[in-house]
Order: structure tokens, then C-alpha cells, then sequence
């Protein structure tokens, strides 16, 4: 059991519900994402997700994307992202690490996926690869990093069964039928949708995109295991970049930590 999977099986004994905050890697900079790593787990984060910038990353609104056209600016690469997660385990050893981008970035670097020690991420999601399929089909395996499946509104029933059973480290529901950022959250449809889903599995489900709110943070948790915030905390980022006047986020983090306990 790699360390995503302890912390959550521990939450969930505590009956406490996971907080999922993501950043990009390299918005503005590489040491502006590690002073963040450290600021979301002060601010009560469980787990960090790293977006890994992508020329076309077709998952994400406007403001994540932005935040991935001004990392490849920087020319940061899946190396410096590891090296990035090294600098943080110095620190800490104890928060998951989650990498979220896009297939060819990982196929380009297969043999440092395949390196990569338990001292490093501890899980990836790749959101163009089907949920039935995980890294192991496109010859990437490692025993430390486990394979978080995307669920969305329009997953018929029988690939929601088939994905559950594949998946592990943690489900991804995707609340939305869009990218990241939007909003007209469906409260009933998902509700309805992440009990379908833990029918088929005892793996924690998140519940992901549009959630910006107190209430949405609040409302979401009472349905699922935990959430996932991403648009709003890279707006601010983009927004304090140049005074690295951070305050406000970890505020935000820490009303929705309260929010959802």
C-alpha cells in the first residue's frame, strides 16, 4: 500500500473526508510550486495534484490552461517535476503526491516513470487514457505509483463497472460535462452518479471540477469521499504571482478543510 492509498484508508477510519488541491508545476516558477506544496499542507491539503504542463491539455478550462501555456514558457519538463517532488519529500514525507497530464508526457519518459522510488509521486491520472486501461497498457509499470481512473455524468453503466474494478489509488468523478472551471453544478445527477459508482468498488471517489464554494465543497462531500479543487486555486495563484502574497489561499483552503469536515 503506497502512501495515497494509507492516507486515505486513514481518513476514511477517522470518517474524515479528502481534501485534493492542484496546482500547475511551474506557474509562475518552479520555486513559487514548492513554497505552494508547503502552503496547501499547512492550509490542511491531504493530497497534492500537479498538473504536468501540456501544449494541449483538452480537460482544462481557460484558467488552467493559461496556467500550462505560461509553465511551458518556462520550459519545465516531467524531470523537473520529479526533481521538484525530491526537493519536497526533503521536507515532508508523509503528503500523496498526484500527477495529473496528459498521455504522450509519459510515454516520452518512460524510463523515468519506471524509476521513479516510493521517495517520489504516488500516483498518476492520465486523463486521455479510458478508464479500463491504466499505464501498465502502454508499457509504463511501476509498483510505487498507482492509476486514478476519470468517471464523468456520461460513463454508461457498464464501462462505470469496468473502470471501478480497474482503478486504484483513488475514482475521479468528474462532476461536469465540460472542462475544469465551469459551473451549474447537478447536484442530484451527481449525487445518484457517485453512489453507482461505489456500488462496483471500496475505493475512496472524488468528486472533481466546478467546485469553487463553501457549499459546493460542503455539499460535495456529504456524497462522496472527498474533493477535488483546482480552477480557483490557480486563479489566485496567477493572480499573487508577482507579490507571492499567498495569504488568501491558504485562507480559502482552510475554509473549505472546514467545510467538508
Amino acid at each position: 500500500m503506497n502512501r495515497l492509498s494509507s492516507k486515505l484508508v486513514e481518513l476514511k477510519n477517522s470518517n474524515q473526508k479528502a481534501m485534493v488541491a492542484y496546482l500547475v508545476a511551474g506557474d509562475p516558477n518552479l520555486d513559487t510550486t514548492l513554497e505552494l506544496m508547503h502552503l496547501f499542507v499547512e492550509s490542511g491539503v491531504d493530497v497534492i495534484e500537479i498538473g504536468v504542463p501540456f501544449t494541449d491539455p483538452i480537460a482544462e478550462g481557460p484558467t488552467i490552461q493559461r496556467a500550462h501555456d505560461r509553465a511551458l514558457k518556462n520550459d519545465i519538463s516531467l524531470k523537473m517535476i520529479l526533481d521538484l517532488v525530491k526537493k519536497f519529500r526533503t521536507v515532508d514525507q508523509e503528503t500523496p503526491i498526484v500527477l495529473m497530464g496528459y498521455l504522450n508526457t509519459f510515454i516520452s519518459h518512460i524510463d523515468l516513470v519506471k524509476s521513479a522510488d516510493s521517495n517520489s509521486v504516488d500516483s498518476i491520472l492520465v486523463v486521455d487514457v479510458p478508464g479500463e486501461l491504466n499505464l501498465e497498457t502502454y508499457g509504463i509499470s511501476n509498483p510505487n505509483i498507482n492509476t486514478i481512473s476519470l468517471i464523468s455524468p456520461t460513463t454508461k453503466e457498464d464501462r462505470v463497472k469496468s473502470i471501478a474494478k480497474n482503478s486504484t489509488g483513488f475514482i475521479y468523478y468528474v462532476n461536469l460535462r465540460g472542462v475544469t472551471g465551469s459551473s451549474n453544478l447537478n447536484i442530484d445527477e451527481i449525487q445518484k452518479n457517485i453512489a453507482r459508482i461505489q456500488q462496483y468498488t471500496d475505493l475512496p471517489t472524488m468528486a472533481g471540477f466546478g467546485i469553487k464554494s463553501i457549499d459546493d465543497a460542503k455539499t460535495l462531500a456529504a456524497c462522496s469521499d472527498g474533493i477535488v479543487i483546482g480552477s480557483s486555486i490557480v486563479e489566485m495563484i496567477d493572480e499573487e504571482s508577482s507579490t507571492k502574497e499567498f495569504g488568501r489561499i491558504s485562507k480559502y483552503l482552510r475554509e473549505m478543510k472546514t467545510a467538508i469536515s
